[in-house]
């Protein structure tokens, strides 16, 4: 089954900033964060054992607990097992070191293997309260968290992971799976494969406005090729393009704060808000099923809902491209 055809709407909740993501949040600012979620209508939902060392599953279990389970859909991820143990170390994430610093204090282990895989799910269903999942996706197996071991770490998941959900999904204990990545190498590998077939991915970072290019070159199209749907993560790059002063998790470069600069003039030109210009360049491509910023004040969840409903005239768009600030293969709303 198609991604696309799972999802209840184009616009979901990513909860990676409940894991407190960057800073410590109030376990009430996070509640009502996922209250004003579903207060907007959102009915997708997507989160991992990563987040927080599983304090984003938690805190969002503790609201969607007590919703009527068929009225939305939830995603999670495989790959990390949290355990009961505390951390004693700085704990190794890659690119992304310190990210999740103000999460709970529990040791994480790193394994992809279908015995690893089972026990995620079900300390992910308790985590959430809920008795299943709809979509699984196979987390960070990729650069980003392994350097020159990503492949190694690739190899595990595809003789565990992969096979794992394949069954699962072949039984109906989920609808779909498939890769929550950083990177586009891990999808395209994945496509590559004879078998196993995912039904679509999570890709973040990787289509939005400051970076789509490498996207555009071989994955989408491959992905187009085989049906498969992509859910568009960290649509404003970290932050930057709402606002904040994040870029791939990190503090944002001189040319990536200028390039930012350039963007915000024209959609001040134009009259339109740059986090309604990112939302839906984002699913401007076909391949697009949804996208899913992540928040953790009630108030952003309104401005994500309004940007996705914002009229951008097609005035903006061909500025943009005049501009050389998107990709010429890039599609655009309301243009060919």
């Amino acid at each position: 089954m198609g991604i696309k055809s799972l999802l209840p709407g184009r616009l979901g909740f990513g909860t990676a900033p409940l894991g407190n993501m960057f800073r410590a949040i109030p376990d009430d600012e996070a509640r009502a964060t996922v209250e004003a979620a579903w207060d907007q209508g959102i009915r997708y939902f997507d989160t991992a054992p990563f987040y927080g060392a599983g304090l984003a599953e938690s805190r969002l279990g503790e609201v969607l607990s007590a919703k009527p389970r068929d009225s939305y859909v939830l995603s999670t991820k495989v790959g990390r097992v949290i355990l009961d143990e505390h951390e004693t170390a700085t704990p190794d994430f890659g690119e992304k070191g310190g990210l999740f610093e103000h999460g709970n204090p529990n040791k994480i282990v790193h394994e992809w293997t279908a015995e690893a895989t089972e026990r995620s799910l079900e300390d992910s269903l308790k985590r959430l309260g809920t008795d299943r999942l709809d979509i699984v996706w196979v987390h960070d197996i990729a650069q980003d968290f392994h350097g020159d071991l990503w492949l190694s770490k690739f190899e595990e998941a595809r003789t565990g992971a992969f096979r794992v959900l394949s069954r699962l999904r072949d039984e109906g204990v989920i609808k779909a799976w498939g890769l929550g990545v950083n990177r586009t190498e891990p999808i395209e590998l994945t496509l590559a494969l004879d078998e196993p077939r995912p039904d679509g991915f999570l890709l973040a970072g990787r289509y939005t406005l400051l970076d789509h290019d490498h996207a555009l070159g071989r994955l989408l199209p491959m992905a187009q090729e085989q049906g498969v749907d992509m859910v568009v993560g960290g649509p404003y790059s970290s932050g930057i393009l709402a606002g904040g002063t994040h870029f791939e998790y990190q503090q944002a470069p001189p040319e990536i704060i200028e390039r930012v600069g350039k963007l915000k003039a024209l959609t001040d030109q134009h009259g339109v808000s740059i986090k309604a210009a990112a939302l839906q360049f984002s699913l401007a491509h076909p391949a697009a099923a949804a996208v899913i910023p992540g928040a953790t004040r009630p108030s952003r969840i309104a401005e994500d809902t309004a940007a996705l409903a914002e009229h951008i005239p097609a005035a903006f768009w061909t500025d943009l491209r005049a501009a050389g600030l998107v990709s010429p293969a890039a599609p655009l709303p309301d243009h060919a």
